[in-house]
């Protein structure tokens, strides 16, 4: 029945964006994925009005995958992507990075946290809502980790007060170390360009921001959202810039989160060699090259 219900909502949403399609008459139509973008791709193939698909992670989705089919052509983050795109419709274009990136400096970033230029810096995000295995296995092992570097962490809104009442029945030296945020938007990057490792899991910006500061990574595939995690993070993996751990195994008592990460902060040059590698993969004009792609399916300069 849901099947059902999902075809007739596929259906009424293309008459409708043939309507809006009719009535707009755009030169060019950009898609992003997901579902809602499937009655527009076939409204806009129907009308014969060119179309750009951004292709985010490695390995489309159902919807995107479908939406290929009626796309002009498909703008890719990264090569591997070809495996799964008709020969010829694709470009890569690299991810597009948000513009406070291009203006972070390690050394600047650092100073506006408060954190020395010596010190060894943990990053711990799970995106905005968090991620609750990642948040407890840190939480779990405070005392060990705080011994070897300041920890930023981002629980999201979930498990802020988990996380918060974690911090506050620390000593004070402790929650001097410990940096907890519920979030961060634009402060993400100092974040990010301050830090010497990265625990978060591997969504699609992993493959545009993290090469972007040269962050390494300890990527942490979530585990229920088919494998599109897992195939970023062998991407990255494969390629030196960054090292895998099952959600399973995060408070394994070898092997585990903590293993890893004090194994790599304690390891200055395999840190270094990540960074390198990290920084090989990164494309740092990604949104230009998506606009330039978009004005030439349309037929005009981008200039």
């Amino acid at each position: 029945m849901r099947a059902v219900k999902g075809v007739l909502r596929v259906i009424k949403g293309t008459v409708e964006a043939l309507g809006i399609l009719g009535r707009f008459r755009p030169d060019v139509v950009l898609l992003t994925g997901g579902f809602v973008g499937v009655p527009v791709s076939v409204a806009a193939w129907v009308r014969r009005v060119p179309s750009v698909l951004v292709l985010p992670d490695i390995e489309p989705g159902m919807a995107l995958k479908l939406m290929a089919r009626f796309a002009t052509k498909v703008a890719a983050t990264t090569e591997a992507s070809a495996q799964f795109i008709a020969h010829g419709k694709m470009t890569v274009t690299g991810y597009p990075v948000r513009e406070v990136f291009y203006a972070v400096d390690r050394k600047a970033a650092r100073a506006k946290l408060g954190i020395g230029p010596d010190e060894r810096v943990l990053l711990v995000f799970g995106g905005s809502k968090g991620a609750r295995s990642i948040n407890r296995a840190i939480v779990g092992q405070l005392d060990a980790l705080l011994t070897r570097c300041v920890l930023i962490h981002i629980s999201g809104a979930n498990d802020w007060q988990e996380v918060n009442a974690a911090h506050a029945a620390l000593s004070a030296t402790q929650q001097g170390r410990y940096r907890v945020f519920a979030y961060l938007h634009e402060e993400m990057a100092d974040a990010m360009a301050a830090a010497d490792l990265v625990v978060c899991r591997s969504g699609a910006s992993a493959l545009g921001e993290l090469p972007f500061v040269g962050l390494p990574a300890v990527l942490v595939p979530y585990p229920y959202a088919w494998r599109f995690q897992k195939v970023n993070a062998a991407y990255l993996v494969e390629r030196g810039a960054a090292v895998m751990l099952e959600d399973a195994k995060l408070v394994a008592s070898q092997g585990g989160l903590v293993d890893v990460v004090v194994g790599l902060l304690d390891s200055p040059a395999t840190l270094a060699d990540m960074r390198t590698a990290a920084l090989a993969l990164s494309r740092r004009d990604g949104a230009a090259a998506i606009a330039a792609l978009v004005c030439e399916t349309a037929g005009f300069s981008s200039r």
